[in-house]
């Protein structure tokens, strides 16, 4: 244990290096106060460097995102890129609109020109999706977004791809960990005032361009949507997406259209999380002519959430039935290649995958995995991510992910059904596939720890009276998988995955039933068996983990 001189030396030391004013002001209070709790939170270690790259809390010191974790960041990466030959190449960096992502992007900008690269910054707060586009599209030998995507507004983060326009995974991300963690000083990092490109409109126009090949020549565009950007970048890229494609212009969610870093309207800024979209069905409610569905993009627009009315109310569809609902309508416009999800989403893609003829695959959970699949042509992921462009965007994308799912509901308006119309095709071709999700936040870290270690000695025999069939642990891989940190259990009728999140304080448990359903007319029973069935996995699975 360190003692206070130490950790005051080492408070002091940062302070000597730090850039950044507020931060430099903010730490200098804190060593002045002897705020020996808050120091050592803050200098207990460093943000760990991983497959997301850094996500963290702003504020002074290692264990906060900051100016000095940003710019040894960057020239960890630029040391990295340079290592592998790439001494001159591109690097093209983009931001959202939290608080300081513009002086994190500008620092990564100085660190990669005073590295010898040539830099390139998106013009403004934009999309994810146009940066993982501007790679591919600009030859970049890497990609920086400075984004916290739904992090709570207190965050920002630092995601990092590489050439081939997909988000690194291991080894890039402990090489990249390594140079960094050789970085001795700040001093040591040349920094110029300029040298780098600020990029034109030109790169999104390109990015505009290449949506309008996500949909069908002449399908009808006629569906009204209620959109929402949840105080993120994604309105005015989506509007301009859907002007271009003639879609009528979705009514905007008003309170929540432009960006703005403290979310002001939402405890966290993800539509998934409960009440973010209660602003959206209240705008869809006054709306006149009603509209056909409501689209939400999480703040940096990589993730596209739907809601359609459900009787007199509007109901949020589940990640996985709008990830059935897109492969569906792929699958009727002939699409041809590979279609792909993690481990933790439904079962259901791989059955109307088999149905069709077109290989499937599943990957390690994010689509740092899933964009790597061979012949790639759809790919997504529960937690709201859809990859309906792979040649364009090889990442999830909220915004083609939107033009699809309403080109998809013109096509059933036409046919007087909806969304809800064709998810009961669905069980009854393939059975009811419902799907639910544990989720545990934690303020101490060892409680997700202690979880698994508790599931790992005494996995549950059986979950909801349904004996557990297999269980594995998947940190010593699979035939198809590597290693990783999660359980797997597999049921009669239903699945069960658990891992720690990699962007989160939390514990996440996926569960899955599959009910058989012989008519329509069965389907309520059927849903209200699936109902029960999730509630109970879940409490069984809740007493098990000690959560």
């Amino acid at each position: 244990m360190q003692d206070n001189s130490e950790l005051i030396a080492r408070a002091q030391a940062w302070l000597a290096e730090d850039p950044d004013p507020e931060t430099r002001e903010e730490l200098a209070k804190l060593v002045d106060a002897e705020d020996t709790a808050e120091l050592t939170a803050r200098f207990a270690g460093t943000l760990q460097f991983g497959t997301a790259g850094l996500r963290g809390e702003l504020g002074a010191g290692p264990m906060r995102m900051n100016r000095s974790v940003v710019i040894r960041a960057a020239a960890g990466l630029a040391a990295y890129l340079k290592g592998k030959g790439r001494t001159d190449g591109l690097v093209v960096i983009g931001y959202d609109a939290r608080h300081k992502s513009a002086d994190f992007a500008r620092d990564t900008a100085a660190v990669m020109t005073g590295a010898g690269l040539r830099a390139a910054v998106l013009p403004r707060p934009l999309p994810t999706p146009v940066l993982a586009f501007a790679i591919r599209h600009l030859g970049a030998v890497a990609g920086v977004e400075v984004t916290a995507s739904h992090n709570p507004p207190r965050d920002n983060g630092y995601k990092v791809y590489l050439g081939d326009g997909s988000q690194i995974v291991p080894p890039a991300d402990a090489e990249i960990a390594a140079e960094i963690d050789a970085i001795a000083s700040l001093h040591d990092v040349p920094r110029p005032e300029s040298g780098w490109e600020i990029l034109g409109d030109d790169v999104l126009e390109a990015y505009l361009a290449r949506t309008d090949a996500v949909l069908a020549p002449e399908s009808p565009r006629t569906a009204r949507a209620v959109y929402t950007a949840m105080h993120g970048v994604g309105k005015d890229t989506l509007l301009a997406a859907f002007e271009r494609a003639g879609f009528p212009a979705p009514t905007l969610v008003a309170e929540q259209a432009e960006p703005d870093p403290d979310f002001p309207t939402v405890a966290f800024p993800n539509p998934e999380e409960p009440g973010a979209m209660d602003l959206a069905f209240a705008t869809a409610a006054r709306t006149s002519p009603a509209p056909d569905l409501i689209i939400a993009n999480d703040p940096d627009a990589d993730r596209c959430a739907a809601a359609v009315k459900d009787g007199a109310d509007w109901r949020m569809l589940r990640g996985d039935e709008v990830g059935a609902l897109l492969a569906t309508h792929l699958v009727r416009r002939g699409a041809q290649g590979t279609f792909a999800e993690s481990i933790v989403s439904s079962s259901l893609l791989g059955r109307i995958a088999e149905k069709a003829g077109l290989p499937y695959e599943e990957t390690l959970t994010g689509f740092k995995w899933i964009a790597r699949v061979d012949g790639l042509r759809y790919g997504y992921e529960e937690a709201l991510g859809y990859c309906v462009d792979p040649e364009g965007v090889r990442d999830k994308d909220g915004i083609t992910a939107a033009l699809v799912l309403t080109e998809l509901a013109s096509e059933l308006k036409e046919q007087g059904r909806t969304f809800l119309d064709l998810l009961d095709d669905l069980a009854l071709e393939h059975g009811l596939h419902a799907t639910d999700q544990l989720s545990v936040r934690v303020e101490d870290l060892s409680l997700i720890a202690d979880a698994m270690r508790r599931l790992r000695e005494q996995p549950p025999a059986q979950l909801a009276g349904l004996p557990v069939t297999r269980a594995e642990d998947l940190t010593r891989g699979t035939d198809r998988l590597p290693p990783t940190d999660g359980l797997r259990y597999t049921l009669d009728g239903a699945r069960v995955i658990v891992r720690p999140s990699g962007t989160e304080p939390k514990l996440k448990c996926y569960l899955e039933v599959v009910v058989p359903v012989s008519s329509k007319a069965d389907l309520p029973a059927a849903r209200a068996k699936a109902t029960d069935m999730l509630a109970t996995i879940k409490r069984d699975l809740s007493a098990a983990a000690g959560i």
